[in-house]
């Protein structure tokens, strides 16, 4: 049986703020090391950050929720593993990039995060086109975090 969407909403909301908070605590782009590397003209300033993350985590909380509150108990677990999966490797990367001070290692993570996207929506539409649809702004962003991360690791070989 499905939970309700209160309930879900409730739990994905906490395990999105949880990434958010763990994402943010592993991010600084003010250290001298990140601002000595090469990055793309493109890339948007540091306070754009927040700005677009701040929606895509309500939107993963949303999306997440109305997948496992439609869903029967096969894809409500299978919708669970995948999220939890796909924020822990959100949270992680920044902790790699900036923390480890290691792009490439970012660059081949996020490229497990974009994978894992990619289910996550595909398991989402399954259960509630809603729900699938809600997610894709933040696969595209990912996918454009992803591009950003591959330009610093070729500019900074």
């Amino acid at each position: 049986m499905a939970m309700t969407m209160k309930k879900a909403l409730l739990r994905t909301g906490v395990a999105s703020a949880v990434t958010a908070v763990v994402g943010s605590v592993g991010t600084n782009p003010h250290t001298r090391w990140y601002r000595r590397l090469r990055k793309p003209g493109w890339q948007p300033p540091a306070q754009a950050f927040p700005l677009v993350w701040t929606p895509l985590y309500a939107l993963i909380a949303f999306g997440g929720a109305r997948a496992l509150s439609q869903g029967d108990g096969q894809q409500q677990k299978a919708v669970e593993r995948t999220l939890a999966g796909n924020l822990a490797l959100n949270a992680t990367w920044s902790a790699i990039f900036f923390r480890a001070r290691s792009p490439r290692w970012a660059l081949a993570e996020i490229a497990a995060l974009n994978v894992s996207n990619v289910m996550l929506v595909r398991q989402a539409m399954k259960v509630d086109r809603v729900a699938g649809a809600v997610l894709l702004p933040y696969a595209a962003w990912t996918l454009f975090a992803t591009a950003l991360n591959a330009s610093i690791v070729r500019r900074n070989r």
